[in-house]
């Protein structure tokens, strides 16, 4: 049998009221040439009925021995793959048509790059609407803003097999809900990480998202994650630095008071300051590292100002130079203070 050019890799846990919109979404796309792996981790409803019933040839349906999670469930799928390439895609989320056409265009035409995502658009009760990550990126901003938080959606990327293939496992059960974030920073060092600016994924808010569900794990894992990048730099301050950076700028949990946002501004600072002297780039991707980073920043002044923990004049007195207010324009900041004033008010 010839192996497919893209493996789409699932795992599935009670997944039946969405999981057939997702294959459906499959079923569209304009690139034909993929196998879909699902492993069932043991459902309880009848999301393993909804697999078998499901009339596609290129389905592949496992059926988990045990429920491990959905870290086991997917390293399963991806060591039954067959492709060149994996897509990744979570149970409940869509992939627009093009998707798979454009990210084997990319990866075929750089041999180099051992992963790449795509923009994507966030569903919600049927209402589709733009993401919070940044419009525009080169793989220098990608490569800068992983130290800094997750720049990619999961289900948005395709992964080149045999850089997958050079880690086992492939995603790290220890660092569960922060193990794509983990995965993203491993792969990093085989290969570049670039990604389409292209809205080509659907990605579903919902109460059931890992990501609501278990926040305080993914935020402890991701700070795990982070200090492992930084403790060749900042060495016995690396896990102090990750959590920071984990807690207000990855989990945007109000800083509590001038001193820490202060400690996060300085820290943005020297974390930049250490990844211009290791890399070389462009005086765009300079430029665009410098603007995202101050974006960052100014959702660290946001979340503190709505809080009521801080106030404008305490950040305009720990503001760093080259950040300056995050680019954020003084009409937004003054509606931020006035929402933090009316919460403080009633906390009183």
């Amino acid at each position: 049998m010839t192996a497919p050019t893209v493996s789409v890799i699932t795992a599935a846990y009670n997944g039946a009221a969405l999981i057939g919109e997702t294959l459906e979404s499959l079923r569209a796309q304009t690139f034909a040439d993929f196998e879909i792996v699902v492993v069932d981790d043991r459902s309880t409803d009848d999301t393993l009925a909804v697999l078998r019933g499901w009339d596609d040839p290129r389905l592949r349906v496992i059926a988990a021995a045990e429920n491990g999670g959905p870290v086991r469930a997917r390293n399963i799928a991806v060591a039954e793959a067959r492709g060149r390439y994996l897509a990744a895609l979570d149970q409940d989320d869509l992939c627009l048509p093009e998707r798979f056409a454009r990210q084997v265009a990319w990866l075929d035409a750089h041999p180099d790059c051992a992963l790449v995502g795509c923009a994507v658009a966030l569903l919600q009760d049927g209402v589709r609407r733009p993401s919070a990550y940044p419009p525009h990126t080169t793989p220098a901003l990608i490569r800068w803003l992983l130290m800094i938080g997750n720049p990619l959606a999961w289900s948005s990327c395709m992964v080149r097999a045999e850089a997958a293939a050079r880690f086992d496992p492939f995603t790290d059960p220890d660092r569960r809900y922060a193990e794509d974030f983990d995965l993203y920073h491993r792969l990093s060092r085989v290969g570049e990480i670039a990604r389409l600016d292209e809205e080509l994924l659907l990605y579903r808010l919902h109460g059931d998202n890992a990501s609501i569900r278990y926040e305080a794990t993914m935020t402890a894992n991701a700070a795990r994650v982070l200090a492992d990048a930084y403790r060749a730099e900042l060495g016995a301050e690396a896990e102090g630095a990750a959590t920071l950076v984990a807690t207000h700028l990855m989990a945007r949990r109000p800083v509590p008071d001038r001193g820490v946002l202060a400690e996060v501004g300085a820290l943005l600072v020297r974390l930049q300051r250490a990844h211009f002297a290791a890399h070389a780039v462009s005086r765009g991707d300079h430029k665009l590292i410098r603007w995202e980073t101050a974006r960052r920043w100014a959702g660290v002044v946001r979340a503190g100002l709505r809080a009521g923990t801080i106030t404008l004049a305490d950040a305009v007195a720990v503001r760093p130079d080259h950040l300056g207010l995050g680019h954020a324009g003084i009409d937004e900041l003054l509606w931020s203070r006035l929402i933090g004033a009316v919460r403080v008010r009633r906390r009183a």
